[in-house]
This record gives structure tokens, sequence and C-alpha cells, in this order.
């Protein structure tokens, strides 16, 4: 007897079709999963059979081979149980209508339960891309399915419903499809609790506007950290194909909150320094995505800096240029999306008070340089905007005047994003940051007086050409901000005047 069943893989973001083929015959009675099957795989011959017997259904005394086509992708997890035991019944004759262009995805629990299993989102996206009309899922996993629209979406709470669906006793309703409401900024920190730092905070609204990458230096105490987590109260809301990007990335590493699910607010994380590389970067034997995937389209804050190990800050050089990280292992290559604003907050010395106005820093030079040496010439020159976030004031502190929210700011900012929008309708770049070299003078137009400054700027700095390019983005974003259509000489020596830490604690050239 011989049945087919659809399912779904995973290997990576990757979603793959999967057929569960079963051919069950006269012999001695055993039962074999193939198709280049991992550990987890092989288990689920132990839960199907217990499932079966929670259901009141005797396992065939029999040969039962299954195969998991195509035979040469990696097959991993939990996520077929539901569709091998589907496979079975159909091949026992215990249930007979099961639709060609039905796919099965869950894990099934000794007592016939089916749980969750991570990555439903992106392969119930490739089911619908390949026709696929309905899609049963675990029923923790069926508000995160029904996200996608243009294919029924059944919630199964047991192998027992499932059965009584097929047989038209108790047949179950597909799941209203789920429409994300508009994110929220209500319950974000907010910018009207910085007392002073009005430069620091004009920083980080370029930042935000344009998508640039910032690094702020500065004293203990200073507010660092402060400005660095009320960032997403000024960031744009996300589009829903940004959502649907970086949703992906969280349900395959199971971070999906079942009450929410679909990411609707920009990422926000915040990794301790003793991370490792591969927490940071990505990795493991079946690779999973990293802090840095986990932060696609949103923001990564790195604080504390330079205590991070530097072999781990170098990994990052290379996904902050190409907006992906790619890892390699045994079982395959995995490419994860990685475009994000990069936030690094630092103290210019261990003690914390090197070129501080008031306070004596108590390190040697020795010790000033080797702190400063952690972080690469080639990683600073990541950063767009390098800001001195200078000690705070007791008039600020004492002031009883309020602060400008972030919901002011985030109106500046909203504005900016409208005009690039416009100038990149019809392409791929979202933001000032991520404009390409190829475009960089067509989208950047510059009057003479800006020319005249850019070059003075880029002799006298002795800037590097990442860095010309990134001056002339912050420079356009600053524009943008100020509502201009070319960039003016004022836009440029703003632009290069965040580019000025390095002259002031890396002298030395460490």
């Amino acid at each position: 007897m011989f049945a087919k069943v659809s399912s779904l893989g995973l290997f990576g973001l990757n979603a793959f079709p999967v057929d569960v083929e079963i051919d069950i015959s006269r012999g001695q009675p055993y039962f074999e999963i193939d198709g280049l099957t991992d550990t987890v795989i092989k288990e689920s011959r132990d839960r199907i059979r217990a499932a079966m017997r929670s259901c009141g259904i005797n396992f065939p005394v029999a040969s039962v081979m299954v195969n998991l086509a195509p035979a040469d992708m990696k097959k991993s997890g939990s996520v077929h149980d539901l569709a091998i035991f589907m496979a079975i019944l159909r091949a026992m004759r215990m249930i007979e209508d099961v639709p060609e262009d039905a796919a099965f995805i869950g894990e099934l629990s000794l007592n016939g339960d089916v749980r969750r299993v991570n990555g439903v989102l992106p392969m119930v996206m490739l089911a619908r891309e390949n026709g696929m009309k309905s899609v049963f899922v675990p029923a923790a996993n069926a508000r995160e399915a029904s996200v996608i629209s243009g294919i029924d979406v059944y919630a199964v709470h047991s192998a027992e419903q499932l059965i009584l669906h097929f047989r038209g006793e108790e047949p179950m309703t597909p799941s209203e499809h789920y429409i994300p409401p508009e994110a929220a900024y209500n319950e974000t920190l907010d910018f009207a609790d910085v007392r002073g730092q009005q430069s620091a905070k004009k920083a980080l609204e370029i930042a935000a506007a344009g998508g640039h990458n910032a690094l702020l230096i500065g004293a203990p105490g200073s507010g660092k950290s402060m400005l660095a987590k009320r960032m997403p109260s000024i960031l744009p809301p996300l589009t829903f194909e940004e959502a649907l990007e970086t949703t992906k990335i969280h349900s395959i590493s199971g971070l999906l909150d079942p009450d929410t699910p679909i990411i609707t607010k920009r990422p926000f994380r915040s990794p301790h320094h003793t991370i490792s590389s591969a927490g940071l970067a990505g990795g493991g034997s079946i690779p999973q995505p990293g802090e840095i995937s986990l932060a696609h389209n949103g923001l990564l804050f790195l604080d504390e800096l330079a205590e991070f190990d530097r072999r781990t800050l170098e990994i990052m050089r290379q996904p902050l240029e190409d907006r992906r990280v790619t890892i390699a292992r045994a079982s395959g290559t995995i490419t994860y999306p990685c475009t994000i604003m990069l936030i690094g907050a630092m103290n210019p010395c261990p003690c914390g008070y090197y070129g501080h106005p008031k306070r004596k820093c108590i390190c040697s030079q020795k010790k000033v340089s080797a702190y400063l040496s952690k972080i690469s010439g080639p990683l600073l020159d990541r950063f767009d905007l390098h800001i001195d976030v200078a000690p705070v004031e007791y008039d600020d502190l004492s002031a009883k005047t309020s602060e400008e929210s972030s919901a002011d700011i985030r109106k500046r900012v909203m504005a900016a994003r409208e005009i690039q929008a416009e100038r990149f309708r019809g392409t791929d770049i979202t933001c000032n940051a991520l404009i390409t070299p190829d475009k960089l003078h067509e989208m950047c137009p510059m009057d003479d007086g800006a020319e005249a400054m850019m070059k003075s700027v880029f002799d006298s700095l002795g800037l590097s050409a990442r860095a010309y390019d990134r001056i002339l983005k912050v420079a356009q974003t600053i524009a943008d901000l100020g509502g201009s259509e070319v960039i003016t000489r004022r836009h440029v020596a703003a632009a290069a005047q965040y580019r000025s830490l390095d002259r002031k604690y890396w002298q030395d050239g460490v």
C-alpha cells in the first residue's frame, strides 16, 4: 500500500517542499524513515507509534518504509511528524479524502497533541507560492501562519481532531486571516526623559532619518545608553514587506510571541559584551541566526563596545557592508539578511575620563591606546556618525522646562523618510544609508559650494573612499531634514563634524 502526503522543510530561511512517501508491505515488521534525516526525525517513529495508540489505532504489523523526498536535501527537526502520521493513516485506508494541495506541519506528542514548531511563517509562504490551497499547522502556530493571505490555515490541536476532520465527522474551519495592528509607541522609552544632550539628540535624529550607524563615546554617566535605548521611539514603522522579512527570522529562531504573530516594531537587540562570535553573527551545526540577523530591519545596540572581544567585533565588518551574513557548515551554506542600524557606545578609556573637562583620567597613555585599539580603524570607518557625548551640566538636570518628546522628533524623521521614499521609488533602496556607490552622485547632488567643501574635508582629514561615501550620505540626510533639494556647503560641514572623534581619541593611530 502506497501513499503520499505533502509537507515542508526548512534550511536556514529557505523553505522547501517535502513529499512524504510511504510504502506498507508484508514482511518482517519494521518502521524506517529515509531521506537524509537527522536524529530528531528518526525519533519521530516512537512519537508516531504512541500518538496512534492514543487515538485507538494499532500500528501496522508490517514493513513500513517512509521516504522524505527529495532525498538529497537535509531534513531536520520534528516538523514532519504530522505529515508522516497522515501518510500512514492514508496508506492504511483509514482516511481517504486528503487533498493533494494540502500540506501538513507539526510535531506530535506521545498523547496525540500537536506541538508548535519553529519556522512556520516561511514554510506557509512557500506553500502558497507552490499553489497549495490549505495547510494544517499546530494550533499554537495558527495565528503566525494566518498572517499569509491566499491560503486556508487550519489550527490542529490533536491528531484525533485531524482524523475526525478527514472522516467528515467533525469538520474544521479555517482560521481567520490575521491583520497586524498599527505599531504603538506609547510604551517605548521617550527622549523627553533625557535632560540636555541637545547635540547628541540631533545626531541620533540624523541617524534615524537616514538609517546610519552611529558611535557614542563619552564619560560614564553622560547618558550614552539612555540615549541609545530611546532610538526605537523615533524610528519609522516597518512596512509590511519588512515586517514579514523580520518575522521570518524570529520565527525560525522560536522567538515569536504566540499572541503577536508578526513583528510590527523595528527590532532592538542589545547583546551583552561577553557574547561569542557565533552568538553575534550566527552559527551552530544547523546554523541559526545571530544577533546581527535578529536585528534585521531594526537596531543593534552594542553597549560598552570596547569590552567586546575584538575578534567578535571584526566579524561584523563584512556583514555591515554586504547587509547579509553567510555561515558555512558541513551541512550547507546559509545566508541570513542583516540590514541594520548599528549603534555603539563606549568610554574613551578604562577609567572613562580621558578627555573629560573636569575630572582627571588616571589611565596611562599606554592603557588608553590599548583600550581604544580594541576598535580597529576599518570598524570605526563603518560608523557614519561619531558622536561625542559631553558630561551633563547641572543647569540641564535642574531645569524645569520640558524636553522635546520622541513623537515630535519622529515627525521630522518620518518627513525625511518620505522624501527618501520618493527619491528611491522603483529601486530596492529604502534609506540614504543604503545608497549604492553607483547611484551615489546621482542621488546625492551637491552644489558648487558643497563640492569645494567636500574636497577640502577629504584632503585635510585624509579620508578613505568609504568615509567619503558616508559623509556624502549623511550630508544628504541633513539636507532631507532641512527640506533642501541639493546638498549645500553647510550640510557637508555638518556631516564632516561627525567624523572627527577618530582624530580626538585615536590621534596616535591605534
